[in-house]
């Protein structure tokens, strides 16, 4: 299974971010659990200066606008 996060204060992108993902994960038969971070801590902990951002296995693989969907197939395909 894979962990992906979501970052982000909760706001319309966020949101649309995490469906993205689920959607995408559906598609191609994948096994995910998503978080949504909302704490302003753990964001930046995790190096997310622009959000929404992804990690997937705890990597980093996006911040800032809402990603691109070849890129979001990639990263659960790994």
């Amino acid at each position: 299974m894979i962990t992906v996060k979501v970052y982000g204060p909760g706001c319309k992108r966020c949101e649309t971010t995490a469906e993205m993902v689920r959607e995408a994960a559906s598609k191609l038969g994948v096994e995910i659990e998503v978080e949504k971070v909302t704490d302003p801590r753990e964001i930046a902990m995790a190096g997310v200066m622009s959000t929404p951002g992804i990690t997937v296995d705890g990597k980093l693989v996006h911040a800032g606008g809402l990603p691109d969907k070849a890129k979001l197939d990639g990263w659960l395909a790994g």
